[in-house]
């Protein structure tokens, strides 16, 4: 196999986005017919299953491969038309960037880093909120171009620098400190009801098995609060303790709303800046100023 026959790749990104095939064809104004050959045709000359024929289609791994490379290629295409000056009159409108943040940096630092990137010419944003832990699936699946991410191993065809640490601090409210936690916060927080992001979230138990060396984990009765700015009110209401970013947490910590249950043993989560390896100069732009504004708003590493 000497190249990827192009027609045939965006055919194939074409019914991954869409879901099925007679989607596909009608957004490519083709026949099923002509798309499901198109697709079949693209898996004899890779020699491998592309989709899973499931409702909505799923690229295999394999197809994740050739889906990064479509959204690349068309990423490199719409650049080049804009250089040369062909953007308005295809009816491109502005650049987007699909981008995965977890949602401690999008309520705290990230929205504002964003409106420091210039909009001559405009660029538009497309947020995927995820776990920092479970962004780079989505870099791998060539859903976005770019993510935050607590890994510091490329995902395939990306680059990867550091972007800093952000603290969190494990805190309750005073009225729950006073019912649950009267003794050593090892053995107290093995216990204690505690507030979780979703099930994915680990950082809690994490936290509990720094303090117990391992031995055990945090308690199993979590109320599960999905946005940032709930996990902290959840917390500050007395629900249970949970580990707050520090900026969202001192300014409650001063006004008395919450304590600090283990001052000493603050949790630094390092984070990353993962992106394509594109010559793209919206891409560049946006890295240089996350990356900027994640210096200034996270700890050193």
């Amino acid at each position: 196999m000497d190249e990827l026959p192009l027609e045939q790749v965006r055919t194939l990104l074409a019914v991954v986005d869409e879901g099925t095939f007679d989607a596909a064809a009608s957004a490519l104004h083709v026949t099923p017919s002509a798309v499901s050959q198109r697709v079949k045709s693209l898996e004899q000359r890779t020699g491998r299953v592309l989709l899973m024929r499931t409702k909505p289609v799923r690229p295999t791994e394999s197809g994740e491969v050739v889906i990064r490379f479509a959204r690349q290629l068309a990423r490199l295409e719409r650049d080049a038309r804009a250089e040369l000056g062909m953007g308005a009159a295809d009816g491109l409108g502005p650049v987007r960037l699909p981008m995965a943040v977890n949602a401690d940096s999008l309520a705290t630092w990230f929205l504002p880093a964003l409106t420091r990137v210039p909009q001559d010419p405009p660029v538009c944003f497309e947020l995927y909120r995820e776990d920092e832990g479970h962004t780079t699936a989505l870099l791998r699946e060539g859903q976005v171009m770019a993510a935050v991410t607590s890994s510091p191993d490329p995902v395939a065809g990306c680059t990867v620098r550091a972007l800093g640490l952000a603290r969190y601090l494990a805190v309750a409210s005073p009225g729950f400190a006073a019912r649950y936690l009267t003794g050593a916060p090892a053995r107290d927080l093995c216990e204690a009801p505690l507030i979780v992001f979703d099930r994915r979230d680990e950082l809690q138990d994490a936290f509990v098995r720094g303090l117990t060396a391992g031995a055990a984990g945090a308690s199993r009765a979590r109320h599960h609060v999905p946005t940032s700015e709930g996990f902290r009110d959840a917390v500050a209401a007395g629900l249970g303790w949970g580990l707050v970013p520090q900026t969202q947490a001192d300014p409650l910590i001063r006004s008395g709303r919450l304590l600090e249950l283990a001052p000493e043993r603050p949790l630094d989560v390092p984070l990353y800046w993962q992106q394509w390896k594109l010559d793209s100069p919206a891409l560049a732009l946006v890295a240089r100023v996350v990356a900027e504004s994640a210096q200034e708003a996270l700890r050193p590493v």
